[in-house]
């Protein structure tokens, strides 16, 4: 083509969640059944909305209203009433004006970087949620910052390590942070949010906090939203009803905004991401009118105490199952529905491999796993192995290796069945340092 049309940060657009799944049908085709563990689909795992949530989107599914457009921002009335629900809390006050839906926080996150100046940079976690680092990666052109949440310290954020990053590299912008965590299931406590605001205040940055766990939290964890602790710093709360409800086929998602009167530019910027959904005229209509109906239903705090409950006992059940293992480290989970296994340093090596079921799973995993990251060759045998779909750690932008699991399985046999079969594979894995005896292997080795 007479111009290159192809984008500078293209290339940081990668998402292992949802990439692994092309190997998996492939794998499919060869008849290894596939238990998918790679996605926070509660739905897909087995989960059904209670009836009364169903009776009232049945409900507005014969309102007319619903079939059309709405304000660009979104329902005024769901907006008002959102509004209301965080000044409730304390804090930084909102507005209607300061919200505004997308079709999902995949379309918030895609405009909340998009539009930022190429040269300003955002700051996140490692390990890193992807749709956050790959985004923040392919606006700049560049890799993905980030500041380390530390194992050791059950996912907390090194905080040493996040302000020497932001004191000496002025093109940081802005902090991210999620709360509750993907893919660690770490939650923040008050007084260490408080830390990060602080940094962010010294350093003239604006936050963006993923709350979109914010109502699933147990384990006597305990924390707030961001609008407890923003004080004066310009700041971006994500919220939405797919991990809630659930409905994550709503595609339906919202910002809070937090300070934009107080600082010109940030007001500017906000304006820039509104201007952006006014093209697109609006988002989806029907779930923005179910907001109010449902979570302003007596019976939804119930509904939410229930599935706290729920995800306790599985992140615990997790926890003593992989615990037991040697080789691994793992952290119980506060929150969201998904917990990070580590392979201890050093472990793992280019030669360890597991049983696979015929010749063609064999040489399409051999080919596979050639050149990859280690934790990467552990997912891609385990899936060729037993048919277990899960994530490398390396792919939430991390050095660590390792993989995630999710919390969401609800028929008990199953779940329980899938992890004592991970927690065996890493036994026979970690067992198996001889190198791959199959001519598929030969033939890599001998670079043919």
């Amino acid at each position: 083509m007479r111009r290159v049309i192809v984008h500078e940060g293209a290339g940081q657009l990668t998402y292992e969640i949802r990439g692994i799944v092309s190997v998996a049908h492939d794998l499919e085709k060869f008849g290894v059944e596939i238990t998918w563990e790679n996605i926070g689909d509660p739905i897909q795992k087995g989960e059904q909305l209670p009836q009364w949530i169903k009776d009232i989107i049945i409900d507005l599914v014969s309102e007319d209203k619903t079939y059309g457009y709405v304000a660009t921002q979104g329902v005024p009335e769901t907006r008002a009433f959102l509004a209301e629900q965080v000044n409730r809390r304390g804090g930084c006050r909102i507005t209607m004006d300061d919200i505004i839906f997308f079709n999902g926080l995949g379309d918030a996150v895609a405009k909340i970087f998009g539009f930022l100046k190429r040269e300003a940079r955002v700051i996140g976690p490692s390990p890193a949620y992807s749709t956050h680092s790959s985004a923040e990666a392919a606006h700049s052109g560049y890799e993905h910052l980030t500041y380390e949440l530390d194992a050791s310290r059950g996912w907390m954020p090194n905080l040493e390590d996040l302000e020497n990053k932001v004191k000496y590299n002025d093109s940081i912008a802005g902090m991210l942070l999620i709360n509750p965590d993907n893919p660690t299931g770490v939650v923040y406590p008050r007084e260490f949010l408080e830390k990060m605001i602080a940094i962010a205040k010294k350093y003239r940055l604006f936050v963006v906090c993923d709350e979109i766990y914010a109502h699933i939290v147990y384990n006597g964890a305990k924390t707030v939203h961001l609008s407890e602790v923003i004080d004066n710093v310009p700041g971006i709360a994500l919220r939405g009803i797919s991990k809630e409800y659930p409905w994550p086929g709503s595609r339906c998602g919202w910002i809070e905004i937090f300070n934009q009167d107080k600082f010109p530019v940030f007001k500017t910027y906000i304006k820039s991401l509104l201007n952006a959904k006014m093209l697109e005229v609006c988002s989806t209509a029907l779930p923005q009118y179910s907001i109010p109906r449902v979570i302003g239903d007596p019976r939804y705090i119930p509904h939410l105490e229930h599935r706290k409950k729920l995800f306790e006992g599985r992140a615990n059940e997790a926890y003593d199952i992989f615990s037991q293992v040697d080789g691994i480290t793992v952290v119980r989970p506060q929150g969201a529905f998904y917990m990070s296994i580590l392979f201890n340093e050093g472990l793992l090596n280019a030669n360890q491999n597991l049983p696979l079921p015929s010749p063609e799973v064999e040489e399409y995993i051999v080919k596979k796993v050639h050149n990859v990251e280690v934790d990467k060759r552990f997912v891609y045998y385990l899936l060729g192995s037993t048919g277990i779909c899960v994530v490398p750690l390396t792919s939430f932008c991390c050095q660590r290796k390792g993989f995630r699991i999710t919390l969401l399985e609800s028929d008990d046999e199953k779940r329980r069945w899938t992890w004592k079969t991970i927690t065996d594979s890493i036994q026979k894995y970690l067992d198996s340092s001889r190198p791959v005896k199959t001519e598929a292997a030969r033939e890599l080795s001998c670079g043919r």
